[in-house]
């Protein structure tokens, strides 16, 4: 039996993770803070695309390596450095920030958290609960340059699993949890 982070919701729930419907402009009191929390190949590129470009921050929108939290357990100081700035730049200036990185570790997310706060920004988490299999294998199949080690993505699937209970309790307004490409509410 495949691995996913929480139970199976009921069929009629499902939705496309590429149809996730942001909310509408005005919709919000202000802008979002959206963050994509999964591992590697999880499908966090494919969920982002349900935002206007201009809206999502990823990796290759800031200074440092394709994979920021290239080592399991650990991350990359200066890189969610440009990203935290980043994200506290669009929320300044008003602007919904969709963030495409995978956001395992709960120290990153409490930073990004504490920027929404500042800004009046509610804090959205969508959660890729895609089988670890699948995550592999998407992995497997990228470019060299932005392929990770096996154990690197499971130790990301791990901590996105064991992530999930305390989600409320970190300050998320709205968790969604998308498995293999479907959006569960």
């Amino acid at each position: 039996m495949p691995e996913t982070v929480l139970p199976e919701v009921r069929p009629a729930a499902r939705h496309r993770a590429g149809a996730f419907v942001p909310l509408p402009d005005g919709a919000a009191p202000g802008p979002l803070l959206v963050l994509l929390i999964g591992p590697a190949g999880s499908g966090k590129s494919t969920a982002a695309a349900a935002w206007p470009e201009a809206d999502v921050v990823t990796s290759g929108a800031v200074p440092g390596p394709a994979a920021w939290w290239p080592s399991p357990g650990t991350s990359c100081p200066r890189e969610l450095h440009c990203l935290v700035t980043e994200v506290e730049g669009r929320l300044a200036r008003g602007r919904t920030c969709v963030v495409d990185a995978a956001l395992t570790e709960g120290a990153d997310r409490a930073r990004l958290l504490t920027v929404a706060e500042r800004y009046g920004a509610p804090p959205v988490a969508l959660v890729m609960g895609t089988p670890l299999g699948l995550c592999l294998e998407r992995n497997a199949a990228r470019p060299r340059h932005r392929r990770l080690p096996g154990d690197t993505v499971r130790a990301q699937y791990a901590r996105t699993r064991d992530a999930v209970p305390g989600l409320r309790a970190e300050g998320f307004a709205r968790i969604e949890i998308l498995h293999g490409g479907f959006a569960h509410g």
